[in-house]
């Protein structure tokens, strides 16, 4: 297995070879983020994590290394690849590895790497591992804002592939709805949204009773793949 000190070097010297001149300034801006910033467009972020995954012969202990390497550096594109590392390699990780995913969410301050972290990196263990729920319901009630986002986000892609848990998602958002933080409001929204891809007639009664309790944010994007006549009783119902 190649020494995670030696690929994190590696990843880092390809970064900085694929910077966009201007890009840097441009997403430091718009992510409002105080990280150094190199301008790498995510797409080959995770080209050059693929390609530097690709033979490296990591066990779990090696991804998880490599991860933390990454991320010790404050520079956005170096913190995207560790996320990223950890999303190539999902299958090695377990119940074991949450508080690293937690303790990266915290740190993170920032969608652009919460919503990886958490809907392909910890969704995923969900998945497996149901038991992690007794997690998510800490995190249900945590002070910090992105860890909360974090527990709806975790049920994204499952629920977006036609399966998960939807009443376990169902209960974390209810308890959520009256939140005024956007990302909450924004998050509840985008998982009924993608929920209604395959199963709209399970969106439309969930949201239905819960529509003058939800923000318009939330209801607006519920009902994007709503049938009309769903969209028109949900927004009578605000």
């Amino acid at each position: 297995m190649t020494d995670p000190r030696d690929l994190a070097q590696r990843i880092d010297a390809d970064l900085r070879e694929c910077s966009v001149p201007g890009l840097a300034e441009q997403e430091r801006a718009y992510l409002k983020s105080e990280l150094e910033h190199y301008g790498v467009p995510v797409p080959m972020v995770r080209s050059v994590v693929k390609r530097t995954l690709r033979g490296a012969g990591m066990d779990r202990a090696g991804v998880t290394a490599l991860a933390v390497e990454l991320w010790a550096v404050p520079v956005h594109e170096r913190r995207t690849a560790a996320a990223e590392v950890l999303v190539a390699s999902t299958g090695l990780l377990g119940s074991d590895d949450v508080p690293l995913l937690e303790r990266l969410i915290r740190e993170s301050r920032t969608w652009a790497l919460v919503d990886v972290l958490a809907g392909s990196a910890l969704g995923p263990l969900l998945e497996r591992d149901p038991s992690l729920g007794g997690t998510l319901d800490r995190w249900a009630a945590d002070p910090d804002f992105w860890i909360r986002r974090s527990v709806l986000l975790a049920h994204l892609e499952a629920l977006r592939a036609g399966g998960g848990d939807f009443d376990r998602f169902g209960r974390y958002a209810d308890g959520m709805l009256e939140e005024r933080e956007f990302f909450i409001r924004k998050a509840i929204g985008w998982v009924l949204r993608d929920t209604s891809r395959r199963r709209p007639e399970l969106v439309f009664d969930w949201i239905l009773p819960r529509a003058s309790r939800a923000s318009g944010l939330t209801v607006r994007e519920a009902v994007k793949r709503l049938s009309a006549e769903q969209r028109e009783a949900v927004l009578a119902a605000r």
